[in-house]
């Protein structure tokens, strides 16, 4: 099992296998808009929209770990915290996970 920090950040290494293609399918989903893939418009998800509350954060946080944990097989979400951009009206998910090795 190990500890990894995620976000909706990151290149793509279509080469990626084992613990590395889970972390990237999990930035991945984070930075994917629900509606937005090509074959599957249910993959993502939808993140609040001008909205940087208290009740927003708490919103977001279990659409993430239901998200994550539903699509990544052996993860666990352990923290989801977030960075605000103000100007922008934008929160940015960056989430602790576990991944288990067997």
């Amino acid at each position: 099992m190990g500890t990894y920090q995620i976000s909706p950040f990151g290149s793509i290494d279509f080469g990626a296998v084992g613990i590395k293609a889970k972390l990237q399918n999990a930035s991945f989903l984070l930075a994917t808009m629900k509606g937005t893939c090509f074959m599957d418009r249910e993959a993502g998800w939808l993140p609040p929209v001008d909205e940087l509350s208290e009740s927003a954060k708490v919103q977001m946080t279990a659409d993430v770990v239901e998200l994550l944990q539903n699509n990544i097989e052996g993860l666990t979400v352990e923290e989801v915290t977030f960075q605000e951009n103000p100007q922008e009206a934008i929160l940015y998910p960056y989430v602790k996970v576990v991944i288990d090795n067997g």
